[in-house]
């Protein structure tokens, strides 16, 4: 026992202490983690992260498939940001083969994966509000990301896992209904944040379980590689879609919303913001929304539209040789990335001139999100560990890869 308290700690020990595990079940850890705490009393004096009881080796199994069949597993990753997958590993499969994408598909990535982030936030604030005793929270959030699920569905047919954005644009368009909705959606949510921000932001009891919790200082984000809300709380402007535009996030007006504490309740005021930037986003795409093509007119890798394959035996054969051969890629490396909800997702590919990608390896936030787990828990409070975790927003499928 002393032997494993001195491999936790890194030191020894000379008062008494307690080991316990918080999970691997444990409802707050928001997935399959183990917490191994070493205790004083109710003081946390450490806390290791153990990962790993998700791991599907999702990563090397892509690898024995083609580039377009591979997409379909980056949905399983982050699964609060499926759509935010399929957008940056598509992106890397367009560099590594120089291919276009259009306007238009363009524009409609940009309005879903906005979405999807507002989604993923939603389910982050509703949680996060009832590992902490705030439960009308969650059912008020639930309430709004049904509205972006319902989305999902008309563009796709699935509420999560949509493989909805394709290399070279999109599956389809994106049906008549689509204007409306998401029009509705932008009129309703601002007025349903404030409703959030009501029970939450000056609430007395909210303030006491986060304000000066888990604090992380801008300097330590940089260090651990920490990026997204974690690190925009703690003062640092860092944003891709601002940094390293893509998809024309260029073309946007939006700010990056930041604060200083870089505790539990500054990133939940930034996550808030997030929110109301991204309606924003979402407001300039939809009255922009550009006509025309959805998908590349490059045949050698995009598959021909699907009225096309009932008159057309060319483009019968066509799509018959892409789904079942694939397209052949350079021997050449790519790494793109995009700014996920928990912050920077970037996806290494490597072809080796064959239509199967030689490696494909993703650098997840959460992953390097947990890290600091060790740091920030230090003199807390069991009881703060739960709002903790809960401010780092943590997906264990984007860590166990």
């Amino acid at each position: 026992m002393d032997e494993l308290r001195h491999l936790v700690t890194g030191r020894a020990l000379t008062g008494e202490t307690m080991l316990l595990n918080m999970g691997p079940q444990h409802p707050s850890t928001h997935g399959v983690l183990r917490l191994l705490l070493e205790l004083d009393g109710e003081i946390v004096l450490n806390c290791i992260p153990d990962i790993g009881f998700l791991h599907t080796g999702v990563e090397k199994n892509m690898e024995s498939k083609t580039y377009q069949k591979a997409e379909v597993m980056t949905d399983r990753l982050d699964y609060l940001n499926n759509v935010g997958n399929n957008f940056v590993y598509c992106m890397a499969v367009e560099k590594l083969v120089d291919l276009d994408v259009p306007e238009r598909a363009q524009a409609v990535r940009v309005i879903l994966a906005e979405l999807t982030r507002i989604s993923s936030h939603l389910l982050w604030i509703g949680t996060s509000a009832l590992d902490l005793a705030a439960m009308s929270v969650f059912m008020y959030a639930m309430r709004e990301r049904e509205m972006i699920l319902d989305i999902m569905e008309m563009c796709s047919g699935q509420r999560m896992m949509t493989t909805y954005i394709r290399p070279g644009g999109l599956w389809r368009d994106v049906p008549a209904e689509f204007d409306g909705a998401v029009r509705n959606f932008v009129n309703i949510f601002p007025r349903r944040l404030d409703e959030y921000e009501s029970m939450l932001t000056k609430n007395a009891l909210f303030l006491e379980r986060t304000v000066g919790i888990g604090p992380i200082s801008q300097e330590d984000c940089i260090r651990y590689g920490i990026t997204g809300p974690v690190l925009r709380a703690s003062g640092r402007a860092f944003d891709l879609r601002k940094i390293r535009p893509y998809s024309g996030y260029e073309k946007y007006d939006f700010t990056v919303p930041t604060q200083t504490a870089g505790d539990v309740y500054a990133r939940y005021l930034v996550r808030v913001q997030e929110m109301r930037e991204s309606i924003k986003i979402i407001d300039q795409a939809i009255n922009k929304l550009p006509g025309g093509p959805i998908r590349s007119s490059n045949r050698k890798f995009v598959p021909p539209p699907r009225s096309e394959i009932g008159v057309s035996m060319e483009a019968l054969i066509h799509h018959f040789k892409l789904w079942t051969e694939g397209f052949p890629a350079p021997a050449e490396s790519v790494y793109v990335t995009a700014e996920s909800p928990r912050g920077e997702i970037g996806v290494f590919l490597e072809g080796d001139g064959g239509p199967k990608p030689w490696r494909i390896h993703y650098r997840t936030p959460s992953l390097l999100n947990l890290q600091v787990m060790p740091l920030i828990t230090r003199n807390h409070f069991v009881a703060d560990l739960v709002g903790i975790i809960g401010s780092l927003d943590v997906i264990l499928g984007d860590s166990d890869r």
